[in-house]
């Protein structure tokens, strides 16, 4: 059992991070800036440049790195292996011309600066890589993932982690003298290249076959956190693998979503990751402020900031010409160029990679480590001044149709894959409408197999899934589960979530009717009567009435029927709706005034109706006898 001072010893840094992300991103949103700027300056205060609050960073920045994981993962499980395939000129073709050329401009500028050919190189490399975490979270919080330019600049940046593993390989290349050295690199290199194969293969398969029956097998246990472990054992298990071979941890972590972006499960995946990956992930940009090197940003800080400045600039010249090369407008090539100016995450893997190898003197090791952090910190604000700019100079840009790839969005997102549900969908797909499907129950998942459409494995009541499953970017939510008090819950949080979104909800009984007219929703219906009237129809034309005025009746009955309901959700039938535990109790009453009355055909029957009648009339009398209690 843990000790108090061990629990004293934890708890600190934990409640330090806790109040810097607190505190400093809420007022960098507010004054508009992005969240990443508020988790990086926030790091700086609480690192040894500021308040020292944190007495070991490293051990911070090892933890935080999961952020990073977490949030490739999630981007993979947006990114179809079709998709990726159609993507395949950005990525090879446009992330090669961008890590190159990047690579030769960055280098050549260490060159004229003194700095040897081999640790010139190592340096272009490491400030050409652009910050993976930072350019997705921007995109992310523009909303922009999507659009071309977001779409190039993603390849950009999968490209590079690609890059990365074979940058590693080379650099004992670029260190090693004579012929023996340059044998024993081949030979590892080419041991490296069959074990990260082979790791490959395993993955692909167990991914391809063996990860929807396996998460199959836990959804129908019912227990939700298995399934959020069991999640995190995929993303980590995979990175870990990944990271084993000579991979990195996050481009395991994102072939594993890849893997699992056409699953069932995809949907309730992604909300079961989404707080682990938030967390720390603004820990991670948090690490990153807390690695500036403040002694050195005093004692050399005008060197620092032009750098810094000169660093940014080049990159946004460069990315902004090949993304114009490429086929983009040149408003989308400064935009995407902008959000790839930071230096990335794996400057701080290679850099000291480099010094230890020999290939970079310690004090320029410490200069370009605190150089890479400072892009980080001011791209934001660079990339957020620069996208302000453009929108006042061009603001018809901003209805720009995205031209590369075909949205994959549902225009209708449909909660419950029952019988109500299954109908209302055949009516969809005959008019070609796209939809996406959320239940919990994975018999209805496997039944849906031959429906052509997405359905996912998640329970439709947490807010966490319904965002998901993007139901902020859906024309239409139609709640068709069976539970009254859950579709109740899904119109609650949606109402107030994304109040853009309207909602058309099968309702169970007429009281449930009422509910949901009393929340607003923009259409309800009880699922038997519509069905109930056209059997009426059919059963008056059975005994002989004309279709003309056995459809007539039906009409009627079904405007008297709305009506009826209409006045019941105004309070307007008192003696037709009683409260009991604070909930209104409405009973069936005839639409049409019967001829006779109830006739028993039993003594059980009489004993029953005769109950019923002096139930009504006490009351009637109750509000005359019995005082109120208002």
């Amino acid at each position: 059992m843990a000790s108090a001072s061990t629990h004293v010893s934890f708890l600190p840094p934990v409640l330090t991070f806790l109040s810097a992300a607190v505190i400093g991103v809420p007022i960098f949103r507010l004054i508009g800036q992005s969240a990443v700027l508020g988790y990086l300056v926030a790091g700086v205060i609480i690192g040894p440049f500021g308040f020292s609050l944190i007495a070991e960073p490293e051990t911070a920045a090892s933890v935080a790195e999961l952020g990073v994981v977490l949030l490739l993962f999630i981007v993979g499980l947006e990114l179809e292996i079709s998709r990726l395939i159609s993507m395949r000129r950005d990525i090879f073709g446009l992330g090669a011309a961008q890590l190159l050329l990047c690579t030769i401009v960055l280098a050549g500028a260490g060159a004229l600066f003194g700095l040897t050919p081999a640790a010139s190189l190592v340096i272009g490399v490491a400030l050409a890589l652009s910050a993976t975490a930072v350019a997705l979270q921007l995109l992310e919080e523009r909303g922009d993932l999507g659009t071309p330019y977001g779409g190039r600049a993603f390849a950009v940046l999968l490209f590079q982690d690609i890059s990365v593993v074979a940058i590693l390989a080379l650099m004992p290349l670029l260190a090693s003298t004579g012929s023996s050295g340059n044998d024993a690199w081949l030979g590892h290199a080419l041991t490296s290249t069959g074990t990260v194969g082979a790791a490959l293969l395993a993955v692909v398969l167990v991914g391809r076959y063996g990860l929807n029956p396996f998460f199959s097998l836990l959804a129908a246990s019912g227990a939700r956190e298995v399934m959020t472990a069991a999640a995190l054992l995929v993303v980590l298990g995979t990175a870990m693998l990944m990271e084993h071979v000579g991979l990195s941890m996050p481009m395991g972590a994102f072939l594993a979503g890849v893997l699992l972006a056409e699953s069932n499960f995809r949907h309730q995946l992604e909300a079961d990751i989404e707080p682990f990956r938030g967390m720390l992930l603004g820990l991670f940009f948090m690490s990153v402020g807390m690695s500036i090197d403040g002694g050195l940003l005093r004692s050399a800080w005008p060197a620092l900031l032009g750098a810094t400045a000169a660093a940014i600039l080049i990159k946004v010249g460069l990315v902004a010409g090949l993304f114009r090369l490429f086929g983009s407008p040149w408003l989308d090539a400064v935009r995407g160029a902008a959000i790839l100016a930071p230096a990335g995450e794996f400057a701080f893997v290679l850099l000291p990679a480099g010094a230890e190898l020999g290939l970079i003197d310690q004090p320029s090791t410490r200069f370009a480590v605190a150089l890479a952090a400072l892009t980080m910190l001011v791209g934001p604000v660079a990339a957020k001044a620069l996208d302000g700019y453009l929108s006042r100079r061009r603001p018809e840009a901003a209805v720009q149709v995205p031209d590369q790839i075909e949205s994959t969005e549902a225009r209708v997102l449909v909660v419950g894959f029952g019988r109500f549900g299954q109908i209302l969908t055949q009516v969809l797909l005959a008019e070609g409408i796209s939809v996406t499907v959320i239940d919990k129950d994975v018999e209805q998942i496997r039944s849906a197999s031959r429906f052509g459409f997405r359905i996912y494995y998640g329970d439709g009541t947490r807010l966490d899934v319904l965002r998901a499953a993007g139901v902020g970017r859906a024309e239409l939510l139609c709640i068709c589960v069976d539970d009254p008090q859950a579709a109740l819950k899904i119109v609650d949080i949606v109402h107030e979530e994304f109040t853009a979104v309207r909602t058309y909800v099968r309702a169970y009984d007429r009281m449930h009717s009422v509910e949901l007219m009393n929340r607003d929703v923009d259409y309800q219906l009880r699922e038997t009567v519509e069905s109930a009237i056209a059997f009426g129809r059919a059963t008056l034309e059975g005994l002989g009435i004309p279709a003309e005025s056995a459809a007539a009746t039906a009409q009627d009955v079904r405007k008297r029927d709305v009506a009826r309901l209409v006045l019941q959700q105004a309070g307007a039938l008192p003696e037709e709706s009683r409260y009991v535990g604070g909930s209104p109790e409405i009973k069936p009453e005839p639409l049409t005034v019967p001829k006779r009355p109830s006739r028993a055909l039993s003594t059980e029957t009489r004993d029953i109706i005769g109950m019923e009648r002096r139930e009504a009339a006490t009351r009637t009398l109750q509000p005359q006898d019995t005082p109120s209690d208002a």
